[in-house]
């Protein structure tokens, strides 16, 4: 399948997923017949006149369509890996949803600027709750006026003669008496924050019911004082008397039986799959026990010189570009993060955009699957893969991906990772533990691109698993399990 056929594919899909998603991740019943009049190919975003009024309205309607796309692509996955009868074959809808929104992502900061730039709202940045919010402002010369989010007042007429409002009455654009700004707020942070706390009163009505259940079947009788937890805490406790609490987190620990394993690490425009793109992916072979596969070259070239290749092999750097609509956009904080300047990475500039390169999708596909994949918090790139590469949602639900991931390992198993007022539940970044267990120098930070993080993190990964086998601690304690471990989908160890 070539070009943009793919999209007519997923919408092809949208009578299984009807038939098994009726509400979308905020209780609300799916209108799957809009979901199939959008173009969402080349576009569902709304381009507006270059009028103050038009442009408001415009940034409305996107902030409305994204509000209705991104709360069916959070239901998505709970859907496709709960529907256990294989009704729905394949993950490309949410795949198909997520590309079109990224552009409408894109449109909705351009109409963010473009009101800026006609003085129409001032924005700020702002984090709230679980994410960070576009926040309007009237605009006052400048300088943001207030919280007042209702009318803006440009006139010119407040008395104030700063520099600002003289330049917005000498502009030649027109400016209108009043724009509003109460009904284009950014409603992200609060319809995240209802979602999680109606996920946090289903746990507790599950607990609840569970408790019941176990009074009901007299289950104290049998067991007084209760029945440990597997893999506790005086199992898992590290050498400084601090046992973590175990969590979902320890499904990801490796086994005692783990060796070649591939470590990956994607550098992001942002942290929302559903939003941002996939800029730079680095990853490198690593056995854990067994030598290193003969006929390897024997170095390579990371950016840093003081990186050694070691018994690394198989390094692959892998850059990918961004619509020329988010290039102009630009990023300071990727940038000043990583190095990457996206004004540089437009697809007009000759640059792949991953989430349109089917080959470069497949190709990384197949290294994820011959063998587990390494990453550090690798819940964040399992969610990157599932709504960007093609065939992975159906690997990972078939069992064929096995995830590894060292941000438990430093967690649970690394004694320096230790609680402070700053880290509650110690210092896990992968800057700190690669340097506890001596893959990067204490001179050095890391460096945030994706095969030279993907090479400290091996490192670091090994020289830990050997000072836990020596100590029969970690994998090899009493709640140590055999094989390969790791988190993967419908198969049981």
């Amino acid at each position: 399948m070539t070009d943009r056929a793919w999209f007519d594919a997923a919408k092809g899909d949208i009578p299984q997923w009807a038939a098994s998603m009726p509400k979308d991740a905020d209780g609300t019943t799916i209108d799957w017949d809009w979901v199939r009049s959008l173009d969402l190919a080349h576009g569902v975003g709304t381009i507006p006149e270059s009028t103050p009024q038009s442009i408001h309205d415009a940034l409305k309607a996107d902030y409305a369509t994204r509000e209705r796309l991104e709360s069916i692509i959070a239901q998505c996955n709970s859907a496709f890996m709960t529907d256990f009868d294989r009704f729905i074959g394949s993950y490309r809808l949410p795949r198909a949803l997520a590309y079109a929104n990224r552009r409408l992502n894109d449109n909705i900061n351009t109409l963010l600027r473009l009101g800026e730039q006609q003085h129409l709202w001032v924005v700020s940045r702002e984090r709230r709750g679980r994410t960070t919010v576009a926040v309007l402002r009237p605009y006052s010369g400048s300088r943001p006026s207030n919280d007042d989010q209702g009318m803006l007042n440009l006139s010119g007429e407040t008395g104030d003669a700063s520099a600002g409002n003289t330049a917005a009455e000498n502009s030649d654009v027109k400016f209108p008496t009043t724009v509003a700004l109460d009904d284009i707020q950014d409603r992200t942070a609060a319809i995240l924050d209802a979602r999680a706390e109606r996920r946090k009163a289903q746990r507790f009505q599950k607990r609840a019911g569970d408790a019941a259940m176990a009074r009901a079947n007299l289950s104290g009788a049998t067991s007084p004082g209760g029945a440990a937890l597997p893999g506790g805490a005086a199992a898992s406790g590290n050498a400084t008397g601090h046992h973590p609490k175990p969590d979902w987190r320890d499904a990801y620990l490796p086994g005692r039986d783990v060796d070649a394993v591939m470590g990956i690490d994607i550098e992001t425009t942002g942290i929302d799959p559903a939003r941002d793109y996939i800029i730079d992916v680095g990853f490198e072979f690593m056995n854990m026990a067994s030598p290193r596969p003969a006929g390897e070259p024997e170095t390579y070239a990371y950016e840093q010189g003081y990186y050694a290749a070691g018994d690394a092999y198989g390094q692959s750097r892998l850059a990918f570009g961004v619509p020329p609509e988010n290039a102009a956009l630009g990023n300071a904080l990727i940038a000043k993060l990583t190095g990457i300047d996206v004004r540089g990475r437009s697809s007009e500039a000759g640059y792949r955009l991953f989430d349109e390169w089917p080959q470069a999708q497949a190709g990384l596909l197949a290294r994820l699957t011959q063998q587990p994949y390494v990453a550090h918090n690798a819940t964040f790139e399992h969610s990157w893969f599932m709504l960007n590469v093609a065939g992975y949602a159906e690997s990972y639900r078939a069992g064929r991906i096995t995830i590894i991931d060292t941000l438990p390992m430093s967690r649970q198993w690394d004694p320096g990772a230790v609680p402070t007022n700053e880290h509650p539940y110690g210092d896990n970044t992968l800057d700190a533990y690669a340097k506890r267990q001596g893959a990067l120098d204490s001179a050095h930070n890391e460096r945030h691109l994706g095969l030279e993080d993907s090479h400290i993190m091996l490192v670091a990964m090994k020289h830990h698993l050997a000072a836990l086998k020596a100590q029969g601690k970690g994998p090899w304690g009493p709640a140590g399990r055999a094989g390969v471990g790791g988190k993967s989908c419908g198969r049981k160890r």
